[in-house]
C-alpha cells in the first residue's frame, strides 16, 4: 500500500486515524512505515536519501526504527491560469512551474509533471516573455497604474508597517489547522463553509499584524509576511472553489457528493479577488482534444 496513489495513500490514512488507529505526536497524529526488513545495505543503497532525511530532520534512523509518516500538501494542480506559452490573463504577465495551470494535470497530479512544467513551459514562457518585451519597448498606462499600485501596497502595508497586535506565526497556524480539518483529504458543505469564513476572517486579521524587524536587508519577518499573504489568497481561493464545486474529482473529495458530475463540473474553477476582498469564482471550459474523461480505477 505505501506504493499506491498518493491520494489514496492519504484517503486511506484519514480513515485509519477516524478508527484510532494513528499515533499522536507533537506534529499531530502518524502511521509508522517500517524499512527495518530491508537491512541497511539495501536502504543506503536504494533509498540514502530517505535515510539522510529521516537522520538530520527527525532524528530517526529507518535502519533500526519506524518512520513517522502523515499527509501534507506539497503540490498545486491548478494556479494562475496561462495558455500554453505561459501568459496570464494580465497582459505582460507570464507565469510558468508549479506556480501555473497550463492543464497539464487535470484534477489529480500526473507523476514527475512537475518536470514537463517548468522545463517545457518554463522554456516557452521565457521566449513569449523576450519577444513580448523586445517587440513592446512603450509600458502601457494600465501597466505603469498596476506597478503603482503594488508599490503602494507593498509600502502600505509591509514596509512601513508600524503597530499591530497579530503576529505572523499565529495567523499561519490557524490558517493552516483550517486548511486540514475543513479542506484537507475528505470535505463537506458544512466543513468547507466554515473555512470560507474563517480565512475571510483571518484576511481581515492579517491587515493587523506586527512586523517587528524594520530593516531593508535581510529581513526575514517581512518575507514571512508577504508568504502568508499569498497564502491567504490561496487558501481562500480554493475553499471557495471547492465549496461551490458539488462533486468529487480527482483529490477533491466531497463525502456529500461522492460521485463525478461531467454535466455540471467538467470545467475549470476560476477565482477572482473583487474590490471588498471576497472571492469570486467563476467557470472556463475544459478543452477535450483525443481522450474524454473515464472512470478511474487502480489495478483490478
Amino acid at each position: 500500500m505505501e506504493l499506491g496513489p498518493r491520494d489514496r495513500l492519504s484517503q486511506a490514512f484519514v480513515k485509519e486515524m477516524q478508527k484510532g488507529r494513528t499515533v499522536t505526536t507533537p506534529y499531530g497524529q502518524v502511521v509508522h512505515l517500517d524499512l527495518r526488513h530491508l537491512g541497511e545495505k539495501l536502504i543506503d543503497t536504494k533509498l540514502p536519501f530517505v535515510r539522510e532525511l529521516c537522520i538530520k530532520y527527525q532524528n530517526v534512523d529507518p535502519v533500526k526504527e519506524l518512520i513517522p509518516v502523515r499527509p501534507v500538501i506539497h503540490y498545486m494542480m491548478g494556479g494562475v491560469s496561462t495558455d500554453i506559452n505561459g501568459a496570464t490573463p494580465i497582459t505582460g504577465l507570464w507565469a510558468a512551474g508549479e506556480v501555473a495551470c497550463v492543464s497539464i494535470n487535470g484534477a489529480n497530479r500526473l507523476g514527475s509533471n512537475s518536470l514537463p512544467e517548468l522545463l517545457v513551459f518554463g522554456a516557452r514562457a521565457g521566449r513569449a516573455a523576450a519577444e513580448y518585451a523586445s517587440s513592446h519597448t512603450d509600458t502601457s498606462p494600465a501597466a505603469i497604474a498596476q506597478g503603482k499600485d503594488e508599490y503602494t501596497r507593498l509600502t502600505t502595508d509591509f514596509i512601513g508597517k508600524r503597530g499591530g497586535r497579530e503576529r505572523i506565526a499565529t495567523l499561519r497556524e490557524e490558517m493552516q489547522h483550517t486548511m486540514e480539518q475543513s479542506a484537507g483529504i475528505y470535505r463537506t458543505r458544512d466543513t468547507l463553509a466554515k473555512a470560507v469564513d474563517t480565512l475571510r476572517a483571518l484576511q481581515r486579521r492579517f491587515g493587523d499584524i506586527v512586523i517587528e524587524d524594520q530593516s531593508r536587508t535581510f529581513n526575514t519577518e517581512r518575507i514571512t509576511a508577504l508568504e502568508l499573504s499569498c497564502m491567504l489568497d490561496v487558501a481562500e481561493a480554493m475553499a471557495n472553489s471547492a465549496l461551490r464545486r458539488e462533486e468529487s474529482r480527482g483529490a477533491h473529495q466531497r463525502t456529500d457528493f461522492p460521485k463525478r458530475d461531467d454535466t455540471k463540473y467538467l470545467k475549470h474553477s476560476m477565482a477572482y479577488r473583487q474590490s471588498d476582498g471576497s472571492c469570486r469564482v467563476e467557470y472556463a471550459p475544459v478543452t477535450i482534444t483525443k481522450l474524454p474523461p473515464g472512470e478511474r480505477k487502480y489495478g483490478s
